[in-house]
């Protein structure tokens, strides 16, 4: 006997629609499924290339702040450095002046003795700047305003005042 194939007959394809649809049924899904499943898939690589794009931006942005943020520093500290190289100048200015006073000034009299008390106050003044520099004048003037409140509100409305008056006019 030859080797044929084994056919149905129309009539056992038509017998059996149930089977047929069942057959199709389970074709599609297991298509459905496959989709599902390379959908997932693809869904969860774009959403790992996201979390990684997203911790990639995070750390740039970080670095790029860190980065401003030591230049920002590094900027204040030389604005910094330089004003306390100023308040030293201007003592050091202080001084000479109060220097050029006592040698062009009388020393007798009464522009003699105001002459003198004017140079020690520059000098006076010139040292203080030059030894405290701006932070010790910070200092200074905290440490008054702590030991006197009251007084130093009311200065400091009468100099809000008067600002508030020539700025207006």
């Amino acid at each position: 006997m030859a080797n044929t194939p084994t056919t149905r007959n129309p009539q056992e394809q038509r017998a059996n629609p149930a089977q047929a649809f069942g057959e199709a049924r389970d074709k599609a899904q297991d298509a459905v499924s496959s989709f599902a499943d390379k959908a997932k898939d693809a869904a969860s690589a774009a959403a790992d290339k996201a979390k990684d794009a997203a911790s990639s931006i995070g750390d740039k942005a970080r670095d790029a702040a860190s980065t401003v943020g030591h230049k920002v520093s590094d900027a204040a500290s030389a604005v910094g450095h330089k004003a306390e190289d100023a308040t030293h100048s201007v003592g050091s200015g202080m001084q000479s002046l109060a220097g050029t006073i006592r040698e062009k000034m009388p020393h007798d009299g009464v522009m003699g003795s105001a002459s003198t008390a004017v140079a020690d106050t520059l000098d006076r003044g010139g040292r203080y700047l030059k030894e405290e520099g701006l932070s010790g004048i910070g200092e200074d003037l905290t440490n008054l305003v702590r030991r006197n409140p009251i007084p130093a509100l009311l200065l400091a409305l009468g100099v809000g005042f008067l600002i508030a008056r020539s700025t207006r006019s």
